[in-house]
């Protein structure tokens, strides 16, 4: 396989799992799909001697086409807001979640290996907060080949979106992040919101953002 021949999409699902089982039904011709903010709901009880009514055990979507890659929790204040799904033809390569090098709920790190070199995909959720991007940035880690940096980074700015006059203080920690993985922002090629609100008095945001 040609690394950069690799179809990945990259969407916010804003916890519906609707949207998530349509993605991993319909969009079969991806080799990889980034979520972030998946949905997370009782999957059904599992025997419990503290509760006579069962352990309620919480899970995600899961297709019969798709390798799931996710940090479980039992806490339920701390399930993963990002979740990658690797398309089982590319099972060969052998596919790992990398908590070794980044354990956080909003940060999926998954490797692979392709000519006797590990690749690196970077799936990201930046909350209000940008808890993430403070754990990139404090988080002192030695990888080469990384593919790609993506998801929604919750960041407006002039440099991605024309329509927003100003810069934002926290930019300067993202493209110092991405360039530590010797990666630059991408150009869309149809540039154009990639939040769309839900309501008329709120603008169209661009916080989706892609680092090759």
């Amino acid at each position: 396989m040609i690394v950069q021949n690799l179809k990945i999409f990259s969407q916010n699902v804003r916890k519906n799992s609707l949207i998530t089982n349509t993605i991993l039904e319909t969009y079969s011709h991806f080799d990889i799909i980034l979520i972030q903010e998946p949905s997370w709901s009782e999957i059904h009880k599992i025997p419990s001697f503290a509760n006579c009514d069962g352990k309620p055990l919480m899970g995600t979507c899961h297709h019969s086409n798709w390798i799931v890659f996710a940090r479980y929790s039992s806490n339920n204040n701390d399930f993963p807001r990002v979740i990658s799904y690797v398309n089982i033809h590319l099972n060969s390569l052998r596919f790992l979640l990398r908590k070794d090098i980044f354990d956080h709920r909003d940060i999926s790190i998954i490797s692979f290996t392709n000519n006797d070199t590990c690749h690196y995909i970077l799936n990201i959720y930046s909350d209000s907060s940008h808890s993430a991007l403070k754990y990139l940035k404090d988080t002192e880690v030695n990888i080469s080949h990384v593919l790609l940096m993506t998801g929604d980074f919750n960041i407006r700015d002039s440099l991605w979106d024309p329509s927003f006059p100003f810069n934002s203080s926290i930019n300067d920690d993202l493209i110092m992040i991405a360039d530590s993985f010797d990666l630059a922002l991408s150009s869309p090629t149809n540039p154009g919101p990639t939040r769309f609100s839900d309501t008329a008095r709120e603008s169209n945001l661009v916080i989706d953002l892609m680092f090759l």
